[in-house]
């Protein structure tokens, strides 16, 4: 079969809707944007439909590769736009672009975001019922989509293959192309099946996307799908907005603790070793108040759906879970992730952290660090029966052990794991480099485990050393004669976690070696014999331990409006929860950032927003303005500069929409009963009674709000959250407080406070 076409016909009418010119003129302005790059018409469809002016880096060089018609293949981190190198020449092209995707869930969520941009697409995987699969099996053939996400299984479905070839086929994008490697971290026997694409459809490009792919995963990725002549694009693997941490972990549940409210009302992902400690750390999180589920592989299919689904739509906002949980999930807004457990390989952590602020904002990954995770992964890795699998198992582990016993940039090293050099010797953005770590004099110490080391003949592991120190009867100690050392008990002041940990300290400053194999033993190097015999001081390094207070909390752009922004963000989980969709697919988070900063109080300025194009400034710019200006009104700020300015005089003229609202109040009618009468949402009059509030006209809402126990409740959680914002009340009063009745109250505080005039 062959592809559609050239360069220029695929073009062709993407051109003419734009241009309104001839044919003849078209092939003369394509030709001529050939030349330049598609500079101009891509920049157009960016705006147009993502509301972005520029490209992210090598976004532009791909998307350019791609409308030559070239094979492709996209090495990029999590957050750095691999989509829209797909999804933009989708729309340039003529036909249709199909996107194979294992990722369900991510499925809805990416055609719901490109349907809220104006795009027509659509997905066909088992979720779907027959009719509902027709349904887009025509839509595709009549030539009503541009883009076509399905799962790799379907290629095996009878028949599809067929379908696809009656398909005016533009472009196939294969997502998550690693996993067609044995070599990648998530290998599925499906993706085996992709090579059947190029046979179908000789001519048509291929773009493979991945976040994380080594050198012999990316030749296998270009062997299995036959693109011998494919481009490779590898972007940089730092994610600069990205705060790296390790912390001891002492007492795991009030240092999480700390974490959470840290990032209150922000969404976070905590990962544990095993679906026992999803369980238990939700449930304690839980007990402090903090909403919080579990997601792990042993949960009941559609209990693992829901719960993942109230993370997204951003009804709890904290999800406990094992690696079963992220794959599928494009949320752009998490703000923390936490390894409670050590993780089995850097691979994973940075697959895992790179969940973190995908929408570019400042985010944090922390790691509870501790020798016993270390020796549970060590457990398990020794049922592994192939021993060269259970040798990289062990490797893999050694790497994470060293990540977090590190005494440099934490940056640099995961760059350098994935072969990327780093110039600068301090990133900004880890705990070594931002002086997270504390100096602690550790001579005495040291000299005792290295003794000990000696004097138990150095064929055993810093956990015998340290039960040794410590002075503890196990079997081992006493079998081994070594509770009549001199060295027995010396240290028992001394946790047996701690000492492991200045072991582990002692062995990346390179006066111990660790032994590898099933069990490792420590052995004193060169070094360590000479600063036994010199008695020379030794400084250590290790993590200084969380504020009582907070733990650590990422830095607020301190330029927008915070009060805004989280009006701003209940308008948008409002209009989200109305159209059964995630609150990112309508803005994210920097738009609304942006938003309060600016302050746009009309569609032109709205327009210049990032993220906002064409079809979001037609569906969203009237309520979101609309929310900008009471603001604006009721504290006296000019959208430019934030200085208090005098009260405007009331624009709402009589016979306006808020006015036909205000009679109806007058009336003592419920919500409901307004919404119903006039056509409108609940929402939208929630908005009309807002906006009279802040236009000084007095309303009056008692009929309208809860009983006084659960006024007062409300009131005290504004007081306690410190803010405006609907999000943080709720969480901290639990679902039986609605929003409505949460908004209600905040109007009538409002209306009590209001300055008087």
């Amino acid at each position: 079969m062959q592809r559609s076409g050239t360069v220029v016909a695929r073009l062709t009418a993407t051109f003419r809707q734009l241009y309104n010119v001839d044919a003849r003129a078209i092939i003369v302005m394509v030709r001529a944007w050939r030349t330049v790059g598609y500079n101009r018409l891509m920049l157009d469809l960016l705006k147009r439909h993502f509301g972005y002016d520029s490209f992210r880096p090598l976004q532009e060089e791909v998307i350019t590769n791609v409308l030559a018609g070239r094979d492709s293949l996209v090495v990029m981190p999590t957050g750095g736009g691999k989509s829209l190198c797909y999804q933009l020449p989708a729309l340039a092209f003529g036909g249709l672009t199909l996107v194979v995707s294992p990722l369900i869930a991510l499925m809805k969520d990416q055609v719901d975001s490109l349907k809220a941009n104006g795009i027509a697409a659509e997905f066909i995987n088992s979720t779907l019922k027959a009719s509902e699969s027709r349904r887009v099996h025509q839509m595709a053939s009549q030539g009503q989509l541009k883009v076509l996400y399905v799962a790799p299984e379907r290629l095996a479905v009878s028949g599809f293959r067929d379908f696809l070839g009656g398909l005016d086929l533009s472009l196939v994008a294969v997502d998550e192309a690693h996993c067609i490697s044995e070599w990648g971290h998530d290998f599925r026997p499906d993706y085996r099946n992709l090579k059947v694409l190029r046979q179908d459809f000789p001519t048509v490009p291929v773009i493979a996307l991945t976040a994380t792919a080594t050198e012999k995963v990316r030749r296998d990725i270009t062997d299995e799908l036959d693109l011998p002549n494919a481009e490779t694009f590898l972007a940089s693997f730092d994610r600069p907005n990205l705060t790296y941490r390790v912390q001891n972990k002492r007492d795991p549940r009030a240092m999480l603790s700390r974490l959470i409210r840290g990032h209150r009302g922000e969404s976070a992902i905590v990962y544990c070793f095993s679906r026992k400690d999803t369980e238990a750390v939700a449930e304690g999180l839980s007990d402090q108040g903090v909403r919080a589920l579990s997601y792990h592989a042993g949960l009941d299919a559609a209990v693992r759906s829901e719960n993942q689904e109230r993370f997204i739509r951003d009804e709890v906002r904290v999800i406990v879970a094992t690696i079963a949980f992220g794959m599928g999930i494009d949320k752009p807004d998490i703000r923390l992730v936490v390894h409670y457990d050590m993780p089995k390989s850097i691979e994973g952590y940075y697959q895992e952290t790179g969940r973190a602020g995908r929408d570019g904002l400042p985010s944090e990954c922390v790691l509870f660090y501790s020798e016993a995770d270390r020796f549970k992964h060590d457990f398990f890795i020794k049922q592994i029966e192939d021993d060269g699998q259970r040798d990289t198992a062990h490797r893999k582990l050694e790497k994470v052990t060293q990540f977090g016993q590190l005494q440099i940039c934490r940056r640099r090293f995961l760059l350098e794991y994935f072969g990327e050099a780093r110039a600068e010797e301090n990133c900004g953005g880890c705990d070594i480099c931002v002086g997270d770590v504390e100096e602690f004099e550790a001579t005495e110490i040291a000299q005792k485990i290295l003794s000990t080391v000696v004097r138990t003949g150095q064929r055993f592991g810093a956990k015998h050393v340290a039960e040794v120190l410590r002075g503890a009867k196990t079997k081992q100690v006493l079998s081994n004669g070594h509770d009549q050392l001199s060295v027995y008990g010396v240290a028992s002041d001394m946790a047996g976690e701690e000492i492991k940990q200045i072991a582990s300290l002692l062995v990346s400053r390179g006066l111990l070696a660790k032994q590898a194999g099933d069990y490792p033993t420590l052995a004193v190097t060169e070094d360590g014999w000479t600063f036994l015999r010199s008695r020379q001081s030794l400084t250590l390094t290790r993590p200084k331990p969380p504020e009582p207070a907070f733990g650590y909390v990422v830095a607020a752009d301190a330029g927008y409006n915070r009060r805004l922004f989280d009006q701003l963000r209940d308008l948008r989980k409002s209009i989200a929860i109305d159209k059964g969709v995630p609150a990112y697919v309508v803005f994210g988070d920097v738009s609304l950032q942006q938003m309060a900063r600016v302050m746009p109080r009309d569609r032109e300025s709205f327009s210049q927003i990032s993220g906002v194009g064409a079809a979001k400034l037609e569906e969203y710019a009237t309520p979101f303005i609309s929310v900008i200006g009471d603001h604006v009104r009721l504290h006296g700020l000019d959208g430019r500069d934030q200085r208090p300015k005098a009260p405007r005089p009331r624009r709402t003229s009589p016979g306006s929409t808020s006015d036909e609202t205000s009679k109806l109040v007058r009336q003592k009618m419920s919500i409901s009963e307004i919404a119903q009468r006039r056509g409108l949402r609940s929402s939208t009059v929630l908005r009309h009674l807002e906006q009279l509030v802040a236009d000084r006209e007095r309303i009056d809402l008692g009929y309208l709000l809860p009983d006084q126990e659960r006024i007062s409740a409300i009131t005290r959680a504004f007081q306690v959250t410190g803010g405006t914002g609907l999000s943080p009340v709720r969480e901290m009063l639990g679902e039986e407080y609605t929003y409505r009745e949460i908004r209600l109250v905040r109007l009538a505080l409002a209306q009590e406070f209001q300055p008087a005039g």
